[in-house]
């Protein structure tokens, strides 16, 4: 009897963690796309209120934060396609990945770091994927 209610205990709790997780997936997919959109805009102004307090800290203003993005991250900038991965949750942070395609056809799988501030959902971290086969 023990044994059971220790097991439906822990399938309510991972159930919780899901539906929190699947809770938080349209609006953390939807600060993706919005950032994006204003990238290709070259809107760097709206693309940086996207930003957790963090990055903002790092880059200071806009135009900086433009910078690094046209030259770290132009697959970013200037996609022609975007698709949203699985949102994991890795060490109590969320991490959404997303298949971008380049200008010149090649696909690039980034991972954004995501948190809730008192401002919503924002972005605290993107980082690149090594491709597959690259030994990486």
């Amino acid at each position: 009897m023990r044994r059971i209610l220790l097991m439906t205990c822990l399938l309510v709790g991972m159930a919780g963690s899901v539906l929190a997780q699947d809770a938080a997936e349209v609006p953390i997919q939807k600060v993706i796309r919005d950032q994006i959109s204003a990238l290709q805009a070259d809107d760097f102004g709206q693309a940086f209120t996207y930003a957790s307090p963090m990055i903002k800290g790092i880059f200071g203003t806009p135009e900086n934060f433009g910078k690094m993005v046209r030259e770290g991250y132009p697959m970013v900038w200037r996609p022609s396609s975007v698709q949203m991965l699985e949102l994991r949750e890795v060490a109590g942070g969320l991490w959404q990945r997303v298949l971008v395609t380049d200008a010149q056809g090649r696909g690039h799988v980034l991972e954004y770091q995501m948190v809730e501030t008192p401002e919503g959902w924002q972005i605290n971290a993107v980082q690149l994927l090594p491709a597959p086969g690259t030994g990486a």
